[in-house]
């Protein structure tokens, strides 16, 4: 059976079977959630900057 530490705690966790996974239990499930919403976490966007092109006119 696949066991995995909670990205939360860092508690040891089963896969199979775990309704809240890859956390441990629902108060890690909220607490990771409660830092998204606080933007603690954040998702870095590649930022594409388009240079002008002369069109000749």
């Amino acid at each position: 059976m696949k066991r995995l530490n909670c990205p939360n705690c860092g508690k040891p966790t089963k896969w199979k079977g775990n309704p809240f996974r890859p956390f441990c239990s629902e108060k890690c499930k909220l607490a990771d959630l409660s830092k998204w919403l606080n933007e603690e976490y954040k998702v870095e966007e590649e930022i594409v900057v388009q240079e002008e092109t002369d069109s000749g006119s």
